[in-house]
């Protein structure tokens, strides 16, 4: 591999100032080592080669400036791009272009970001693994053998195997902080709010959140720092009191206290990825900050609260591709109701259609009480019990996952299993507060663990600043 392609952020930056290459020579690098890697990888579902070379000149004639400007990325295939395919890997939109970008797009484009291409995904961000793809199956670019993680998968593969230097997932219930563990990155999922969904295909409106996967944590402060903000076209984004979260990001950890949650320690816990977690929280201690135990007594119901509420929005938000207005349409149908049917019945898979079932069945009136309501209720107890916790700590270190990244087709099999495994993310997103996943150290077959730094709502440069602390430490 080429080491240019190696490189982060802030080294591109420096080295396309200094005129070390141009964005041309570094796009056309990204685009040879994506044609000559991504057959067996399978991180992209298309390729943009004709827009990033033209972007890439205008960067190179001096005409776009920012703090990404001729710096390659690529997105998630769930986050709208105007003139370019979105697919969300679903063959309901397997021919979809969208007439405009989403915000964080515009953000992007107006800071100079050379767009190489749109990343495989589980099926509208439903799974855990990016085997739920309508296209194809991506792998984990440590070990072929296993996942990259979901649903957010071809973007944490893309970034770890150098076929882009950035990329913008979306998460749900872990499907940034989960991939990123798997492949050994760094990824954010930000206060709700922080980042507009505006062009983000909606699976469950009142969790869903974009953030960026990035090699190392400045990278990502820096991408969080240019997509935050607010967004008049989402009434639930905004304005960024913090508009720069590097600032700061080199202060340590002195006197932090940090939480250490026992419910997440639990038998169901891997021993190597215990170990590894439990050692990065002693490393803090070594850089100053003190340890505190703590109980999030919800954490056993969150897992159940999380799907029936995840479910119940992905009914409603899902209703609006009926093959009348966009998306796949069937062939032959001899009335509305059957033009509905069977579009819906051909164009959506397996575990998107699960979703929907289960989703519509806890709305409907005899299940509303018993299923949806009281997972609200759960919602609201898993809210309750992290502010309790942020009185007694300052952020909380967790493991992202039970288990180091799965053997590919091991959790397909086994729906429950795979829910189950989302048990160490999905509280933060019921909560709605930020949590951002980095390396720790390996566990079984030298694969990486990702830990997670969760915080209070609005903490990310507080997130930021104990994550660069471990990353650049002496070892």
């Amino acid at each position: 591999m080429n080491d240019m392609l190696n490189k982060s952020i802030y080294e591109h930056s420096l080295s396309l100032l200094n005129k070390e290459y141009s964005s041309v020579e570094l796009t056309r690098a990204f685009l040879k080592h994506i044609y000559e890697n991504d057959s067996y990888l399978n991180a992209y579902i298309t390729v943009t080669e004709e827009e990033a070379l033209k972007a890439a000149l205008e960067y190179d004639n001096g005409r776009i400036n920012g703090i990404v400007a001729g710096i390659p990325y690529a997105l998630k295939d769930n986050i709208c791009t105007k003139g370019i395919l979105t697919t969300c890997a679903s063959k309901m939109l397997e021919n979809f272009v969208s007439p405009y970008d989403a915000y964080v797009v515009e953000r992007i484009k107006h800071s100079g970001g050379v767009l190489l291409g749109k990343l495989n995904m589980d099926e509208f961000a439903m799974g855990s693994t990016t085997e739920l793809s309508a296209f194809k199956v991506t792998k984990n670019p440590l070990n072929k053998d296993r996942v990259p993680g979901g649903s957010s998968g071809g973007a944490a593969a893309a970034v770890a195997s150098c076929e882009a230097a950035f990329a913008l997932g979306s998460e749900t219930g872990g499907s940034i902080r989960q991939p990123a563990a798997f492949c050994g990155v760094v990824g954010m999922k930000p206060t709700y709010g922080r980042v507009s969904r505006s062009g983000l295909v909606a699976y469950a409106s009142s969790l869903d959140q974009i953030g960026p996967i990035t090699k190392t944590v400045r990278d990502n402060a820096l991408v969080l720092s240019l997509i935050s903000g607010r967004d008049k076209l989402d009434a639930t984004s905004f304005d960024s009191l913090d508009t720069d979260f590097t600032e700061g990001i080199k202060n340590g950890v002195q006197g932090l206290k940090i939480g250490i949650p026992k419910e997440y320690f639990s038998e169901d816990l891997s021993e190597d990825v215990k170990k590894a977690v439990l050692s990065a929280a002693y490393e803090y201690v070594r850089l100053g900050a003190e340890l505190v135990s703590i109980s999030l007594p919800s954490f056993k119901d969150a897992v159940a609260a999380y799907y029936i509420i995840a479910c119940s929005e992905a009914s409603s938000n899902l209703s609006r591709f009926d093959g009348v207005r966009y998306g796949h349409r069937a062939g032959e149908y001899s009335s509305i109701e059957e033009l509905y049917k069977k579009s819906r019945s051909e164009a959506f898979g397996f575990e998107v259609k699960k979703r929907i079932m289960m989703g519509t069945l806890a709305l409907s009136a005899g299940y509303y009480d018993a299923y949806y309501k009281k997972a609200i209720a759960v919602k609201e107890n898993v809210k309750s019990d992290f502010i309790s916790a942020f009185k007694m700590c300052d952020i909380i270190i967790a493991p992202v996952a039970p288990t180091v990244a799965y053997r590919v087709a091991e959790k397909v099999s086994d729906p429950v299993e795979m829910y189950l495994s989302d048990a160490y993310t999905v509280p933060i997103n019921l909560a709605g507060i930020p949590a951002i996943s980095i390396p720790c150290g390996f566990g079984e077959d030298n694969m990486p663990v990702g830990m997670q730094l969760i915080g209070p709502c609005f903490s990310e440069s507080l997130l930021y600043r104990a994550a660069y602390a471990f990353e650049n430490r002496e070892v």
